[in-house]
């Protein structure tokens, strides 16, 4: 499908609010490219700049993007580092346009574990964005969901212990509220690139009604008119949340 059509059939209606990303298949692009997998992630940080473009042209407000797990420090050591100088690179380099486009920058996940460089660039890059409205982009780096709920647990039990709160004031709200995701909704749809149909301990909590969307299609290939499918598929999905169709279509 041409990119026009692709657009004419988006229904303005019903953009999802936030999409998240599993960004998978750099490094089988990259072989197949006959390159090194560090070439992968750098044409990998292309197709995030188009998503990010794309997403405020059609109207998504927040963006997450799986960039790093906690299970990616296993990698051989020479990738974690050239993964990292990249981040480094790509936030230096990216700042200025993104904060000019209006985006806001956050990161979820355990940054103080980064080499300084990345920590210091992306606490910069988040306090001048800070303000920003159009877009959120958030960052999952050194991110697990599981460690994300077991701490959320932790800090509700000290406010047990402290006698904040009663045991019977733990809610899904409450547990949702300690959450690093705190103050943003959560995903309508999550897209995974390169054929993986798995969540990889992403969003677990947040991930609960949200559409998935698995496509062959390595991240270095997932540009403007493959985010437009995804999109497109979603708004042809029936979203209902326990209910039946027939209750869905009387409320309507």
């Amino acid at each position: 499908m041409e990119m026009t059509n692709l657009l004419t059939q988006l229904e303005q209606t019903n953009i999802p609010k936030h999409v998240a990303f599993i960004m998978d298949g750099n490094g089988r692009w990259a072989k197949s490219q006959g390159q090194h997998r560090l070439f992968g992630h750098a044409e990998g940080v292309l197709s995030v700049k188009e998503i990010i473009k794309t997403a405020r042209e059609i109207g998504v407000q927040y963006l997450t993007m799986y960039a790093f797990s906690t299970e990616n420090w296993n990698r051989p050591a020479e990738e974690v580092a050239g993964l990292m100088d990249l981040l480094v690179q790509a936030i230096t380099n990216e700042t200025d346009e993104m904060h000019e486009n209006g985006v806001r920058l956050m990161t979820i996940g355990d940054i103080t574990a980064l080499p300084e460089s990345c920590v210091v660039s992306l606490n910069e890059a988040t306090h001048k964005t800070r303000e920003n409205t159009n877009l959120t982009l958030v960052l999952a780096l050194n991110y697990s969901a599981r460690s994300e709920i077991t701490s959320a647990c932790r800090k509700l039990a000290e406010e047990v212990q402290n006698g904040d709160i009663s045991v019977d004031q733990i809610s899904e709200d409450s547990i949702s509220e300690k959450l690093n995701t705190s103050g943003i909704p959560d995903p309508e749809l999550l897209i995974r690139t390169s054929g993986e149909c798995r969540i990889s301990n992403f969003l677990l909590w947040q991930l609960s009604y949200t559409e998935l969307y698995f496509t062959p299609v390595h991240w270095p290939d997932f540009r403007k008119d493959e985010f437009l499918k995804a999109i497109i598929a979603y708004q042809q999905r029936e979203r209902r949340f326990g209910k039946t169709s027939e209750q869905l279509n009387d409320i309507k």
